[in-house]
């Protein structure tokens, strides 16, 4: 392969367990990171490399009541070593036991195609979140679909350039949605989509484009390669959705057209200086000044008439593989969320919290 376009590998391992699966994939990850502390697959599950991998090189989730692993580049031997060591998954309140795998690795995936591919999203498609989703609201019905293809588009030039592909060949979308008004999703203010779309760009199957992708969203699946792992026909048949004509309605996007996101990097020497500052303004415990009664008595006053100056809370801002970019000026941005719900449900107190009933 070329320099633009590397051998870029990828795997799928569908686990067979002894009875359905009926977790999330955190919880699943949480599994795997308490019975296999030493793989190297744990710093890509725990956020390790959440600042060196905008999109995640593995992914888990759960399709069908059944466990897959899909590993990408970087991901690829770490999943093959879980594969090969995985037992017993104790989830505290059941255990699941492996019958057997199933396994798939593809080589030259993220490569141009002279055709157009055809792919189903077999999860929902979290295209929108709060900046895109305001923006498709004031846009009519003829305008949509334009509008998602051209944020597929992008989204497919961010996961290109992640897995360092350099695209100098514009890459054409066609998506057809079952409903061009989308479901909410959680609390997020985002917008989910079911359906299917064509692109001249080949992608693996099973790999999340869009929002919330370490949740199990926007999974998608080749409708035309051989897959060795096939999901169930039954499911892709339930939405009823046309067949997509490629004699109109493609879009075209290019790459120069998408700014590449920012990476946040903390250095140690910045970090140093933030601890510094910080330990040099905490007053010392003999310095610190006690409230009298009067003090009290007059905090109380500015409250009731509304002059308390109350801090407003900061966001912290993470980096994460959300790359639904688009926002109202065109501009490219990232919404941080799946890495913080990683650090948050990834916790002993969570999976404790899970395993009660």
């Amino acid at each position: 392969m070329s320099d633009s376009f590397p051998d870029i590998k990828s795997v799928v391992v569908r686990v067979i367990t002894n009875k359905p699966v009926r977790k999330t994939p955190y919880q699943v990850k949480g599994v795997f990171m308490r019975q296999f502390p030493d793989e190297d697959i744990i710093p890509m599950l725990n956020g390790t490399y959440r600042d060196r991998y905008l999109y995640p090189r593995v992914q888990v989730k759960i399709l069908n009541e059944q466990i897959y692993l899909i590993g990408i580049n970087e991901g690829f031997n770490p999943v093959m070593s879980l594969y090969e060591k995985l037992e017993p998954l104790d989830f505290g309140n059941i255990t699941f036991d492996i019958k057997d795998c199933d396994i798939e690795s593809v080589n030259n995936q993220f490569i141009p195609s002279e055709k157009l591919v055809h792919y189903r999203f077999i999860t929902p498609w979290v295209a929108l979140n709060h900046m895109t989703g305001g923006k498709y609201k004031l846009l009519t019905n003829q305008e949509k679909p334009s509008y998602l293809n051209k944020l597929l588009g992008q989204n497919i030039i961010f996961l290109a350039r992640e897995v360092g592909i350099t695209l100098d060949q514009d890459i054409l979308t066609k998506v057809k949605v079952s409903s061009l008004l989308p479901d909410s999703v959680d609390d997020n203010k985002w917008g989910a989509f079911t359906g299917e779309f064509k692109t001249n760009f080949v992608l693996p199957s099973y790999i999340g484009i869009g929002n919330g992708i370490t949740r199990g969203f926007g999974t998608i699946y080749s409708m035309v390669s051989s897959n060795a792992i096939t999901f169930d026909q039954g499911d892709l048949d339930e939405t009823d959705i046309e067949e997509i004509d490629e004699t109109e309605g493609v879009d075209s996007i290019s790459a120069s057209d998408v700014p590449e996101p920012k990476r946040k990097r903390h250095s140690k020497r910045n970090k140093k200086k933030f601890n510094s500052r910080k330990k040099h303004n905490k007053p010392r415990k003999n310095q610190r000044k006690k409230k009298n009664s009067s003090d009290r008595n007059q905090d109380k006053q500015k409250a009731y008439h509304g002059h308390v100056n109350r801090k407003k809370p900061r966001h912290r801002h993470v980096i994460s593989e959300d790359y639904d970019i688009e926002d109202e000026s065109g501009n490219i941005k990232q919404v941080g969320s799946d890495q913080a719900d990683d650090q948050r449900f990834n916790t002993e107190k969570h999976h404790k919290q899970q395993h009660k009933f």
